[in-house]
């Protein structure tokens, strides 16, 4: 089912980067099709063990059945938490594909693509309270406008914002289509795809607080992993690309390097890809989603 559900990007590169020990204890946090949790099973041994996280119901449906899988159904962000609730402390990698899986791109009601008409959703955890809907009907304009600006990198975001508020005083908006309809004046000629895409990932992020739940993630990361441990993850915009990047260089999400009495620099990692790995002309032909795939690879000390 994997196949059709979600396409692994760089498959071959994720599982170098982890370099996966037979009777190692592996973690993949963004489960979705399995077919990373697969190939790694395929690389452990009889004594190695993988856990694997997805807040999406729908993913469930994609579990393995190993004795040495565990598929956790929780968001990535009580990873630490949940691994304790298994008996498990330390771990000898992990693994992150950040991306929308290619199913709930292609899950019409999901309201996550803009080539569907759809409720206006975007939840990957379905039971959460806030929606699109929620976020578009009553967020202040302010708040819009930060949003469109900084998680889409919408050139008109401020513009943007107030066109919501005012068509939203006259009619509620619920549906893709009406949002679509709404803001089709302020979409920049022959980039339609483009801008729809932006405002898209703008609203997922509010509404999944992706970004938060990234920072919380690679903070636990740092408690799970052994020495020598490695992290691997994989973005594919740039505002998770940044955050990853500072993160594996300097602890940190902000600021410079801390440094003891000394003067030495107190770095948690080893950065093992200095440049993003970026997937090869033979993937790009076969999975466009690759295109925007940044992979970044550190090595606890």
């Amino acid at each position: 089912m994997d196949s059709v559900y979600h396409v692994p990007v760089m498959l071959r590169e994720c599982m170098d980067a982890l370099v996966i020990k037979p009777d190692g204890v592996y973690v993949d946090v963004t489960f979705g099709g399995g077919g990373h949790s697969r190939e790694i099973l395929k690389q452990l041994g009889p004594g190695g063990k993988l856990y694997a996280f997805d807040q999406d119901p729908d993913a469930l449906r994609n579990a393995v059945v190993d004795e040495r899988f565990v598929l956790i159904h929780q968001n990535f962000r009580f990873l630490k938490n949940n691994l304790r609730l298994h008996g498990v402390r330390e771990v000898d990698g992990i693994l992150a594909d950040l991306g929308v899986s290619s199913h709930q791109f292609d899950s019409a009601g999901r309201g996550f693509s803009t080539r569907f008409d759809a409720a206006l959703d975007m939840r990957m955890d379905q039971s959460g309270e806030r929606d699109a809907k929620y976020v578009l009907n009553t967020y202040p304009e302010p708040e819009l406008h930060r949003i469109f600006g900084m998680y889409g990198e919408v050139h008109n975001a401020r513009t943007l914002a107030k066109t919501i508020v005012a068509a939203r005083a006259i009619q509620p908006i619920h549906t893709v289509e009406e949002l679509k309809n709404l803001v089709k004046n302020l979409v920049p000629r022959g980039k339609e795809h483009k801008y729809y895409a932006q405002l898209f990932q703008a609203l997922r992020i509010e509404v999944n607080g992706e970004l938060e739940a990234l920072q919380e993630f690679l903070q636990q990361s740092i408690l799970l992993l052994k020495p020598k441990g490695r992290l691997v993850v994989m973005s594919y915009h740039s505002l998770e690309d940044r955050l990853v990047k500072s993160f594996m260089a300097k602890g940190k999400f902000k600021g410079e390097v801390e440094k003891d009495f000394f003067g030495h620099e107190i770095k948690p990692f080893k950065v093992i890809s200095r440049k993003a790995i970026t997937a090869g002309g033979d993937e790009l032909a076969r999975n466009s989603r690759a295109r925007s795939a940044k992979l970044r690879v550190a090595e606890k000390i």
